[in-house]
């Protein structure tokens, strides 16, 4: 839970800087699927957190590499495009469908898709506006690592309910600050 806060803070200051000399509009292309996308996740939630306190653990969220202060507009985006896509690469696998009802699932990796897709226009001209972008390698990478820590505890775990709750819970709080853009 140490994630939520530390998460909230550092995702805040990476996407609280104003992404309008971007020639898309990111906040209301990725507005229309976000709040499905995080009701979705929200109802996924069928196992109580009590029952499932044995399995907690600390993803580490890399705070210190996503140091918003130093990003670029184009890093931001490529650090949110890298969040969605290994939310949605995390729920759209064979074993995650053996954990929720796959309704809910298919409309939450639905709309994870749609805002990747809108979120890649974004990528491609802020990229092209902003050639010293080639620092996202860094802050994506840590990205990268976390998500691997997550999806090492759900096999060490054997992707067990209590863990995939788990970590319903870790990526919610993260979605929950994605939302704040």
């Amino acid at each position: 839970m140490a994630f939520l806060v530390s998460s909230l803070t550092v995702l805040v200051m990476i996407f609280s800087r104003p992404i309008s000399s971007i020639s898309c509009d990111l906040p209301h292309s990725l507005g229309s699927g976000r709040q499905e996308t995080f009701t979705a996740l929200d109802q996924m939630g069928t196992i109580s957190l009590l029952s499932c306190l044995k399995y907690r653990t600390d993803f580490k969220f890399p705070q210190k590499e996503l140091d918003g202060s130093q990003f670029q507009e184009a890093q931001a985006i490529s650090v949110l495009h890298e969040m969605l896509q290994q939310i949605f690469s995390l729920f759209h696998t064979e074993r995650s469908s053996a954990a929720w009802n796959t309704t809910l699932l298919d409309r939450l990796c639905t709309g994870l898709h749609r805002q990747l897709e809108d979120l890649d226009t974004c990528l491609v001209q802020a990229m092209g506006e902003e050639k010293s972008a080639l620092g996202t390698e860094g802050p994506a990478l840590a990205v990268k690592r976390y998500f691997r820590e997550i999806h090492l505890y759900l096999k060490e775990k054997k992707y067990s309910d209590c863990a995939w709750e788990i970590v319903r819970v870790e990526i919610r709080a993260a979605f929950s600050s994605l939302t704040s853009l």
